[in-house]
C-alpha cells in the first residue's frame, strides 16, 4: 500500500492532489482556498456528496477564528472546539486523505500542519424509497433498499434494533474503490462462515468492480461450485423486511454500495423458493400460496419436456390419457417447436425488458397473443404447444428468486433437447443427473437440498407449512446458529 506524509507546504499538497486526481481539471472536485486564524487553509470535496451550503458553513465558521484561538495545537482544536460534525477525525498520509475525498467526505488541509482533518459530511444522490418491483406484496412494507449504502444499513438497522447487530466496512478493487460491508448478527451468525467469507473478501484481486453485486457474488463463490452449475449459491433481496428475517434466522449479508440488491447466504434451494406474500397472509392462506408455488416451480421446470416425450411415446400412456400429443400434425417437429417457442417467450421478455413502459403492454400483447396466433395459423406450431409453452412462462413468474428462475429455465431447456432426441429414457436419466447436481452442491457448506437431503422432519415441514408467529420456531440447525430457539 502505497504511503506519503503530508507535506507541511499547502502549495505542495495541491500539486500532489493535481497530479494524483486532477483537482484542477475535474469539474466535480470542489477546492476551495481561503485565509483562517493567520493561516491558510485548502478544502477539497466531491460535488454531489457535499452540499454547498455545508461547505460554505466550515468556512464561514473557520474565518471567524484568531490566530490564538486554535494555538498551540491547531489540528487538535479544530478537531474538538471548532469543526461540529459528529464523524470527524484526522489523518496524516497524503493517499488516505486522497481515498477520502474521492469517496465522498470533505478533506481540510492547513498550511504548515502535517495531518488534515477528514470531515464526513456526504449526502448521497439517490432515488426514493420504493417497493421493489421484482417482490411486490399485497399486504405489508412498500419500502426497498436503494443504491445508497448507508441508506441500506439504516433500514436494515430499523428492523434489527439487536445489540448484536455487526457492520463491517471493506473497500474493493483499486479504481472503483468499491464499499462493501458485512451485516450479521454476533451472537447468532456461525463464525466458520464470517471467517470464511471475510477471506473471500480480502482475496478480491480487481482493479474495478462496476457490476456492484454481481462482481462481488462471483468472487466469493469462486471454487464453491462448478462453473458449468447454473443453479445459484447466494440468494438477492430487495426487501428489507426479507433481508432482517435472514438476520434473524443466522444467515450473513453483504451490502454492497451502487445497488438495492442485498447478498444473502447460505441459503438452500428452497429460501430461493420462499416470497414475502406467504409471511403477510393467513396461516392457510400463506400455505396455500406455497404450495402452487412449488407446484409452478415443477410445472416451468419439467412441465413441457414431461409433455413433449409423452408426446412421443404414446404406447406407454395407459387408457384415458390420449388427450396427450397434438390431434393435428404440422411439418416442423414438436421439439423444434418447442425450442422455438422458448426463444419466442426469451425474445419477449428480453424486448419488454428495454421497452419504454408506454408501449411495455403493447409489445407483451403482440408478442404473447398475435405471434402465438399466427404461427398456429400458418400451421408452423400446434395450438398445445403455444399453449403449454405460455403456462410454463406465467408458472416462472412464480420463482420469487429470479437467479434461480434462469436456472431452472436452462434446465429445462437441456431436458427438452435430451428427451425430444432421447424419449423417456434419456429424459429420466437427465432429470436424475440434474437431481444428483442439486444433491452434490453446497451454500458454504449447507446441503442444497437440505431438509430433503439430509432429510430433517422438522424442517421439512417448515417448507411445507407456513408456521404462525405464535407458534415458537427454531432455527435452521444446517446454519450452526449461536442460539437455536426464536423465543422472545
Amino acid at each position: 500500500m502505497r504511503k506519503q506524509p503530508i507535506d507541511k507546504d499547502l502549495e505542495k499538497t495541491e500539486r500532489f492532489l493535481n497530479d494524483e486526481i486532477g483537482l484542477d481539471s475535474c469539474v466535480e472536485l470542489v477546492p476551495k482556498k481561503f485565509t483562517f486564524a493567520g493561516r491558510e487553509g485548502l478544502l477539497v470535496g466531491v460535488d454531489g456528496f457535499t452540499k454547498d451550503g455545508i461547505l460554505m458553513y466550515i468556512v464561514d465558521s473557520l474565518t471567524q477564528l484568531d490566530e490564538a484561538d486554535i494555538l498551540p495545537n491547531p489540528m487538535e482544536k479544530l478537531l474538538q472546539r471548532f469543526v461540529p460534525f459528529m464523524e470527524v477525525e484526522l489523518a496524516d498520509d497524503m493517499y488516505d486523505a486522497t481515498d477520502q475525498i474521492i469517496s465522498g467526505p470533505v478533506v481540510l488541509f492547513v498550511d504548515g500542519e502535517d495531518r488534515c482533518m477528514v470531515i464526513d459530511s456526504r449526502t448521497y444522490p439517490m432515488r426514493a424509497v420504493e417497493e421493489p418491483d421484482l417482490e411486490r406484496v399485497m399486504r405489508g412494507p412498500r419500502d426497498g433498499f436503494g443504491e445508497t449504502l448507508v441508506l441500506n444499513i439504516a433500514l436494515l438497522r430499523r428492523r434489527v434494533r439487536d445489540y448484536s447487530f455487526r457492520t463491517e466496512l471493506v473497500t474493493i478493487a483499486a479504481r472503483s474503490q468499491t464499499d462493501v460491508t458485512l451485516v450479521y448478527l454476533e451472537d447468532l451468525a456461525d463464525q466458520s462462515f464470517l471467517d470464511d467469507v471475510r477471506e473471500s473478501l480480502a482475496n478480491i484481486d480487481v482493479d474495478a468492480a462496476p457490476m456492484a453485486e454481481r462482481s462481488v457474488v462471483d468472487f466469493i463463490t469462486q471454487g464453491r461450485k462448478s462453473r458449468l452449475n447454473p443453479y445459484p449459491v447466494v440468494r438477492f433481496t430487495e426487501r428489507p423486511d426479507v433481508a432482517a428475517e435472514y438476520l434473524f434466522e443466522g444467515h450473513i449479508l453483504i451490502v454492497v454500495d451502487g445497488t438495492p440488491a442485498v447478498i444473502m447466504f447460505p441459503t438452500t434451494a428452497f429460501h430461493h423458493l420462499q416470497h414475502a406474500e406467504e409471511f403477510h397472509e393467513s396461516v392457510f392462506n400463506g400455505t396455500f400460496v406455497r404450495l402452487v408455488r412449488y407446484l409452478a416451480v415443477l410445472i416451468a421446470w419439467v412441465g413441457t419436456p414431461l409433455w413433449l416425450v409423452l408426446s412421443q411415446s404414446q404406447e406407454v400412456l395407459p387408457p384415458g390419457f390420449d388427450i396427450i400429443g397434438p390431434e393435428e400434425a404440422v411439418a416442423v417437429p414438436l421439439l423444434v417447436q418447442f425450442l422455438f417457442g422458448e426463444l419466442g417467450v426469451e425474445l419477449i421478455r428480453m424486448g419488454l425488458m428495454h421497452t419504454p413502459n408506454a408501449l411495455a403492454t403493447s409489445l407483451g400483447i403482440i408478442g404473447a397473443v398475435l405471434l402465438g396466433e399466427l404461427a398456429v395459423e400458418v400451421g408452423l406450431f400446434n395450438a398445445e404447444v403455444v399453449l403449454y409453452v405460455t403456462v410454463t412462462a406465467l408458472a416462472f413468474f412464480a420463482v420469487p428468486s429470479w437467479e434461480m428462475s434462469g436456472a431452472l429455465r436452462l434446465s429445462r431447456v437441456i431436458l427438452l433437447v435430451v428427451g425430444g432426441v432421447l424419449g423417456l429414457t434419456g429424459l429420466a436419466v437427465a432429470f436424475l443427473l440434474n437431481i444428483v447436481v442439486l444433491a452434490r452442491t453446497t451454500s458454504w457448506g449447507v446441503p442444497y437440498l437440505w431438509p430433503l437431503i439430509p432429510f430433517d422432519g422438522h424442517g421439512f415441514l417448515d417448507i411445507l407449512y407456513r408456521r404462525p408467529m405464535s407458534v415458537p420456531k427454531r432455527r435452521p440447525w444446517i446454519l450452526r446458529p449461536g442460539d437455536p430457539t426464536r423465543g422472545g
